[in-house]
């Protein structure tokens, strides 16, 4: 028998959603099956984590469940079926020793339950056997009562919208983070399910930010064996410390020494594939930007180019190097601003 899905998350059952989402980020982290590889039972923890949290985020499975309506795996609750004909004391039989059964009805003020005689029995509905099950209608009018729906001339069951017509299984939406150069490169990426299964992604070349995938039949399970739904997951890219993707190209800041900017220089620059060397002509200024083909994104109608932009850095200060910038101070002839 499942526990109590506040218990397994471990809030109170006053918890907001917010509440509850902290708490199954918390415990998911401490159970997850990565964490606890010697373990053996960390999968059922895991998985039955994920269950409680399924029923606990949907806000209407969760006031099924306060309204007991719903068990903890979100099944319904058959209360009342005692009544027709054997429960408690009481329930099924009358005063007089007839047989009786319990009445359902659903209406203005909600589900309803009452006592009645027997069919067959005086003050019964006819055609029915004494001491036997209310018909059909009454069975559907029972479960629409638990699953709180109202009845709109076709039966309805919290099995799905048709009796005999489960629902089908619920597709899912999963985030996995990706390292920039793994998503460049192309890699091979391990998923947690919400079912506790593992299932390892093959990640493209030239992947970018919110890449969406489709795993057929990894989704929410139907009911009595309705197809499982399906997960799609969206890739989110890290950024990367020193390049920044536009569109198919890239860019990329480079420092670049005071005197290698004033006399020129041969500088290494990295790239997705390695460094390269970058010949700086003298006196070149900072916010100058060269142009390296090929060497941006790849993509299927060729790979981007990237964009190397000079930034300057002065050395640590020191009297020689205030003595020259008097210097070029009291030699400029040109205001570098005169053009804003």
């Amino acid at each position: 028998m499942a526990r109590d899905p506040y218990d397994v998350i471990g809030v109170a059952r006053s918890a907001s959603a917010d509440e509850i989402k902290r708490g199954f980020r918390k415990k998911a982290k401490a159970l997850h099956p990565d964490a606890n590889p010697n373990d053996p039972k960390a999968q059922d923890r895991f998985s039955e984590l994920n269950n409680a949290y399924e029923l606990l985020s949907d806000a209407d499975k969760r006031k099924s469940f306060d309204r007991g309506e719903i068990d903890a795996e979100g099944k319904p609750r058959f209360a009342g079926f005692e009544g027709f004909g054997g429960g408690r004391p009481g329930a099924g039989t009358s005063p007089q020793g007839d047989t009786s059964f319990e009445t359902f009805s659903f209406g203005r003020d909600g589900f309803r339950r009452g006592g009645g005689p027997g069919r067959g029995q005086p003050g019964g509905r006819p055609g029915g056997q004494a001491g036997g099950p209310p018909p059909m209608d009454d069975f559907f009018d029972i479960l629409s009562g638990m699953s709180g729906a109202r009845p709109s001339g076709r039966a309805h069951s919290p099995f799905g919208d048709d009796f005999g017509q489960p629902p089908s299984g619920e597709d899912v939406t999963l985030t996995i983070k990706v390292a920039f150069l793994d998503a460049v490169r192309g890699s091979m990426q391990r998923l947690m399910l919400p079912s506790g299964e593992s299932v390892d992604l093959k990640i493209p070349a030239g992947t970018r930010e919110g890449h969406r995938m489709r795993l057929r039949g990894k989704g929410r399970p139907g009911s009595l064996g309705r197809p499982t739904g399906d997960a799609y997951v969206v890739v989110a890219v890290e950024p990367h410390p020193a390049f920044t993707v536009d569109g198919k190209d890239l860019r990329l800041n480079l420092p670049v020494a005071l005197d290698e900017a004033i006399l020129g220089a041969k500088v290494r620059a990295p790239t997705l594939d390695g460094e390269v060397e970058l010949t700086l002509p003298a006196m070149t200024s900072s916010g100058k930007t060269f142009r390296l083909r090929g060497k941006g994104m790849p993509a299927d109608s060729g790979a981007g180019d990237l964009y190397v932009t000079v930034r300057i850095v002065l050395p640590e200060a020191s009297a020689d190097l205030e003595g020259f910038a008097r210097i070029l101070k009291d030699r400029r002839k040109v205001d570098p601003r005169e053009s804003l």
